[in-house]
């Protein structure tokens, strides 16, 4: 199955999105704490599953730029210094898919680590 391509990528940064259009007609907006929360970076994602970091505290997080890396990807520079994964068009295309279940299963991996160190 070929991998939809973006026809616009663009910041919005007052509603704190950025919008994906692509070429099978879907249409995202993704927003900055979600994109934070599930960069593909090694620093997020670890080296595998079991490595996978749980990153919070980033609600008021801001895209500064979207960078594009060849014909494949951006790289998005946010606030608080992360840039270092790059958001290919099949990620980007699977993260607006999949956003109402991955933002589920990250809302309960928060509450899960909230429970384990009670207080914090």
């Amino acid at each position: 199955m070929k991998t939809p391509n973006p026809i616009q990528i663009s910041l919005r940064s007052r509603s704190r999105v950025l919008h994906v259009e692509f070429d099978d007609g879907t249409a995202y907006e993704l927003p900055f704490e979600y994109l934070r929360t599930h960069s593909p970076s090694a620093e997020v994602q670890g080296h595998g599953p079991s490595q996978r970091v749980l990153v919070t505290g980033k609600q008021d997080v801001t895209v500064l730029r979207v960078e594009p890396v060849g014909q494949y990807a951006v790289k998005l520079v946010f606030d608080d210094g992360h840039d270092s994964g790059l958001f290919t068009w099949a990620w980007l295309h699977e993260l607006g898919r999949d956003k109402a279940q991955r933002l589920a299963d990250y809302a309960a991996r928060v509450q899960a680590a909230q429970k384990e160190r009670p207080g914090k």
